[in-house]
Formats: C-alpha cells, structure tokens, sequence
C-alpha cells in the first residue's frame, strides 16, 4: 500500500553521514512498496560508492542521480 494513490510520486531529499560501517550497506527503495506496478525507478546504491560519484562528478549542473535511474 503506498501512501499517496492520487497525484504525482513525490520524493524527499535527506541529508546523513552513515557510519563507515552504515556507508557499505546497500540503500535502496522499500522492497515491500514495490510492486509490478509500482517498480523501482533507482537501482540500489551503497552511501560509500554514491558520495564518491557525487565527488568525482563535481558541481556540473547535472543530477547525481541519472547513472542510479532504472
């Protein structure tokens, strides 16, 4: 069951620094509000390998999140 039925899907940013043990684990969407209609829209990720795409990409205008994005 998804919170929102009607209008559009909407997602909300958080900023945290996981610990480095935290930092290897896989983040990713809720496995139980996936469904065959509702898939993921972002592959999973560890904070770890995120924050070094978000360095080695730098301030360029673009999304971070574009590579992630199924």
């Amino acid at each position: 069951m998804l919170s929102n039925h009607v209008g559009p899907r909407i997602s909300v940013a958080c900023f945290f620094s996981p610990s480095a043990e935290a930092s290897s684990k896989p983040f990713g969407p809720i496995k139980e509000l996936l469904s065959e209609h509702n898939p993921p829209k972002y592959r999973e990720t560890t904070f770890a390998d995120y924050e070094a795409f978000f360095i080695a990409k730098g301030l360029d205008g673009t999304s971070a999140l574009a590579p992630y994005k199924i």
